[in-house]
């Protein structure tokens, strides 16, 4: 099993890796199999079906547009957010959508896309089936997917199998846990970042690794600009107000700044918001490692080049690739699914990672880099996942505000440090997907428990 840093850092829209982004793939890649099969011709209907957390929290999610757009053939990395309104007010006032430009099939929100709140599918909460039926109703090709989180999603057939990742390229530097990560790069003196470029490598030469490395950085300061600038009240039915740019234009015309040091992590929540906002907005985000906590890691990047000595490009890269390893380490040997093991699968895992990157970037050792990731997820522990009204928004916007300080101040701690601590990454990982297990389902992303009823009744 071989995992990318781009695996885990993709471009894509909000408001909701799991719920947007996965989807959206899943219905792209049906309408893909669909076509291999020389089935388009026959097709008279596409039924879509949602199950578990995506039935429960699907609509505030944006899981039914998202679904419209991958039947359409749009794909979450380059659809054009300005387009969408109009994509699916076509589809909303023709009943109908085009197949690859060549096929027009009846297609009725309230027909075609059932939301079946009261079934799960077997192997994950956000499971999801498609069906293609021809003139007489009979089934031409059926498939299910689930999204797994952070945009991933996995075929039936493939997650009945437990295979996390398809890939089986063999990495030069391969680990499966920290304590293999640490002994690697001791064994061959390289840092958390040296091995991760290492095993890019592997699928593509270095100035396409550092032509997309920029690009995530780039797409997560273009999120940042449009968050700052953008004004209003956020689409949902919660009417929650941006805050982010009128925090900006409040900081930017502060004068002396210097005379209290914690307008750095003013700073800090201000890059968090705006991202956040412009995830709950449908805006294009890169997932960090889900969309959910999109806005932590870019926000303490920022911190890191606005705030930090010494900073530069290339620790920006150390960041990332940093983060993505420690990333890796709680995709495969937990989840980073707020719907599995609730929002210490996200903000959790964005602040161990964002703690990590930043440790690496600062020059921190690996042995500080590790303790680093685990001091962030440690005081994230049981963190559930409660979305008010099922919409990317309360508490989730500043949620993301608050992992960023946070993963922050583990960094500092570690600093602090010589990286000797009594609990390790792999234990606090191995802690955190025993904590997602016991976990009532009604705190994973489902809007049944937690804040999501509490405020709704009061």
């Amino acid at each position: 099993m071989a995992v990318s840093v781009f695996d885990l850092f993709k471009i894509g829209i909000g408001p909701s890796s799991s719920h947007t982004v996965g989807p959206m793939r899943a219905a792209h890649l049906f309408i893909e199999a669909l076509s291999k099969q020389n089935l388009e011709t026959k097709t008279e209907q596409i039924h879509t079906e949602l199950f578990g957390s995506l039935s429960h929290t699907g609509r505030g999610h944006g899981t039914d547009k998202a679904i419209i757009l991958g039947l359409l053939g749009e794909a979450p990395d380059t659809v054009d957010p300005d387009r969408i309104p109009d994509l699916l007010s076509q589809v909303e006032n023709q009943k109908s959508i085009t197949i690859n430009e060549r096929l027009t099939v009846p297609f009725d929100n309230r027909k075609h896309l059932i939301f079946h709140k009261r079934e799960v599918l077997p192997l994950h909460s956000n499971g999801m089936r498609f069906s293609a039926l021809d003139a007489d109703g009979n089934t031409l090709l059926e498939k299910a997917y689930y999204s797994v989180g952070g945009g991933f999603i996995m075929a039936h057939n493939h997650l009945a199998q437990q295979h996390i990742m398809e890939d089986d390229t063999q990495l030069p530097y391969p680990f499966t846990s920290a304590k293999e990560l640490l002994n690697q790069c001791k064994k061959h003196n390289l840092s958390i970042a040296e091995l991760m470029f290492e095993n890019e490598k592997t699928w593509r030469q270095v100035p396409e690794i550092h032509a997309r490395l920029d690009k995530i950085w780039e797409a997560m300061q273009s999120c940042v600009q449009r968050g700052l600038n953008a004004e209003g009240v956020l689409p949902g039915g919660l009417k929650v107000a941006r805050r982010a740019p009128k925090l900006f234009t409040d900081l930017s015309q502060q004068k002396d700044q210097i005379q209290d040091p914690l307008t750095v992590l003013d700073w800090v929540n201000t890059y968090a918001l705006a991202v956040s906002e412009e995830n709950a907005a449908g805006g294009r985000v890169v997932t960090a490692p889900t969309n959910g906590a999109a806005g932590i890691i870019p926000a303490v990047m920022h911190y890191y080049e606005k705030f930090c000595a010494n900073s530069n490009r290339q620790g920006l890269y150390d960041f990332l690739l940093t983060a993505g390893a420690i990333g890796i380490l709680y995709k495969t040997k937990a989840s980073i699914s707020g719907a599995e093991v609730g929002c210490q699968g996200e903000v959790g895992v964005a602040s161990s990672m964002a703690a990590a990157g930043l440790a690496a970037a600062c020059g921190l050792s690996n042995d500080e880099i590790e303790n680093a990731a685990e001091i962030a997820m440690e005081h994230n522990l049981g963190l559930t996942c409660d979305p008010i009204g099922g919409l990317v928004q309360i508490p989730c916007i500043e949620r993301n505000a608050m992992g960023a300080v946070k993963s922050i101040n583990a960094f500092r701690m570690a600093d602090r440090n010589d990286g000797s601590h009594w609990v390790t990454l792999d234990k606090v990982i191995l802690t955190m997907k025993a904590t997602g297990d016991d976990m009532k389902d009604i705190y994973k992303e489902t809007s049944r428990g937690g804040l999501a009823v509490n405020i709704i009744e009061c």
